[in-house]
């Protein structure tokens, strides 16, 4: 029961960090992007309607029933996992996917968008947030888990 508290307690931490954010970029930096590193990272206010990149502007309605259902998701195969050291890192990176999908959720439910402000001028990459980074991060650690430390058998055990 303690660690499910804990990853509880570390799923509202984590997205209470993502809306402060972009409140905090919403009401400081609508105007002006504030330069961190001149020609290579600021943050810079976007408003964005759509998916990655942009994709899908205004369907808002499919992203919070997509969101919804992969949350339900993740939520069933958390819940139904073996709480043990060993699958104890797959546990903590759906803690951080769920973080990721709910941040982002809640600014498409709240405001019918999402607020992206960390942009790579460098590299030209489209505007992101905390949550993108979240998920990002979240599945490249889950790609990297399934690939290099568990076993096809591990599956069966990984979920009764």
């Amino acid at each position: 029961m303690k660690k499910k508290l804990l990853s509880l307690a570390c799923l509202l931490l984590l997205i209470g960090f993502d809306q402060w954010t972009k409140y905090f970029v919403a009401a400081n930096l609508s105007q002006t992007p504030m330069v961190l590193w001149e020609g290579v990272f600021e943050f810079h206010y976007s408003i964005n309607r759509g998916a990655a990149f942009g994709i899908l502007q205004n369907h808002q309605m499919i992203f919070k029933v997509l969101t919804m259902l992969v949350l339900v998701f993740l939520v069933v195969v958390w819940g139904r996992m073996q709480r043990n050291a060993r699958f104890a890192p797959v546990q903590r990176v759906l803690v951080l996917l769920a973080a990721g999908a709910c941040g982002n959720l809640i600014d498409r439910i709240r405001q019918g968008y999402v607020v992206d402000f960390l942009y790579f001028r460098l590299i030209d990459f489209p505007v992101f947030n905390v949550a993108d980074s979240y998920v990002v991060i979240s599945v490249f650690l889950l790609l990297f888990l399934l690939l290099f430390r568990y076993r096809e058998e591990d599956f069966k055990e990984l979920l009764p």
